[in-house]
């Protein structure tokens, strides 16, 4: 029994020393689960306030600033642009800058003051329904608590004999999902984030692999860049990848009735991007692993959040700071909002910009750092 109980710590021990001496290995074992607890935990977060709001004031009445506070200090809304007209609202919506627009139309102020009802257009983002929903019931309490102190204020003018109407019609509609569909908003979310998930399986194993299989020892002493090999890595999995952005919205609008509403060509362009990018961070994790399970762990550090942290099943507006900006770190983010600008709002290149120049310059920096980053080594 004494013999069997020190054989086994012999194994304890030589196992232990195997953990040690990775320190890689070791320290993505002990910070992964801390650092996914942190983010996720925050992401799941449901509470839905602050979103960005433009507005449109063209009343400039006290009547329409007293609507305007009422919405500021509801907590629900945030009042990030300012515009001019109706349409510079349907534009920052179309770009994803805000998630819903306010118009106070010219004669508002005025038919407020002579006891008439004033109306007004509340545009609201229905690509999330989560947030549409919430957005839709906040817009309609702060018009009803609105009302309720116009009303009060009327009546201690004109006593009993006023009779009792809303002063504030609230029309609201919702763009790009008036059905309200979860599927117009899930479907092109899946899309990113499989294409995300599949690019770093693809690519996280290419070189060490062939470092554990030694093969990496034939490519040390062919005339082959680095560059040349990292292209020569990732060229046959865009190929297999860009199959599958096809079939992926191709499944997506026969099984499911998620029509692109935009340009194709610009989707396939957009996605080529992408899948550079991510295709090259693959190759970036398996070249600075020294093992698959280094490997393994890394990938999984950058796909468990994509599932979350990028706005796939939760809004990144109702995020603490914290995981809000952590979520930019993260390339699906970008093509998150590209892909459901595309498919769902039918915006054009100009309009996606603020999304595609961050992703363009992360697909560069990251194919550039895997070629400094490899060495024709061991």
């Amino acid at each position: 029994m004494g013999r069997g109980f020190r054989r086994m710590a012999t194994i304890v021990r030589k196992e232990w020393l195997h953990i040690i001496r990775d320190p890689r290995t070791l320290a993505l074992v002990i910070i992964m689960p801390v650092m996914m607890l942190i983010l996720l935990g925050y992401a799941v977060a449901n509470d839905v306030e602050d979103l960005p709001l433009a507005v449109a004031d063209l009343s400039h009445t006290d009547a329409s600033r007293t609507l305007l506070e009422k919405f500021s200090a509801s907590g629900f809304y945030l009042v990030t642009h300012v515009a001019q007209n109706e349409a510079e609202i349907l534009e920052m919506l179309d770009a994803g800058s805000v998630k819903a627009g306010l118009y106070i139309p010219e004669d508002f102020g005025r038919n407020i003051s002579t006891g008439g009802v004033g109306a007004i257009q509340f545009y609201i983002d229905g690509s999330n329904p989560t947030i549409a929903q919430t957005a839709q019931l906040a817009a309609e309490t702060v018009s009803q608590a609105t009302s309720q102190q116009i009303l009060i204020q009327r009546l201690e003018r004109s006593g009993a004999g006023l009779t009792i109407s809303l002063p504030i019609d609230t029309h609201i509609l919702y763009l790009y999902n008036p059905d309200m569909r979860r599927m117009n908003f899930m479907i092109p979310g899946l899309v990113a984030v499989i294409l995300q998930v599949q690019t770093l399986l693809l690519t996280a194993f290419a070189i060490v692999r062939e470092r554990e299989q030694g093969t990496l020892e034939q490519l040390i002493v062919t005339p082959v860049r680095s560059w040349e090999l990292i292209l020569g890595k990732i060229l046959p999995f865009v190929l297999v990848a860009f199959l599958n952005v096809a079939m992926t919205v191709g499944a997506g609008a026969l099984l499911f009735g998620v029509q692109v509403a935009g340009s194709i060509a610009l989707l396939a362009g957009l996605s080529l991007i992408f899948l550079l990018g991510s295709l090259g961070l693959g190759v970036l994790i398996s070249t600075i692993s020294r093992t698959q399970m280094q490997a393994m762990y890394m990938s999984s550090f950058i796909m468990l959040p994509s599932f979350l942290l990028a706005g796939l099943l939760f809004p990144r507006e109702n995020m603490p700071w914290l995981a809000y900006y952590s979520g930019y770190l993260l390339p699906v983010t970008y093509f998150l909002e590209i892909v459901r600008g595309i498919i769902l709002k039918g915006a054009d290149f100009f309009v996606l910009w603020n999304w595609i120049w961050p992703m363009s310059v992360f697909s560069l920096v990251v194919f550039f750092a895997s070629v400094f980053m490899f060495h024709k080594r061991l």
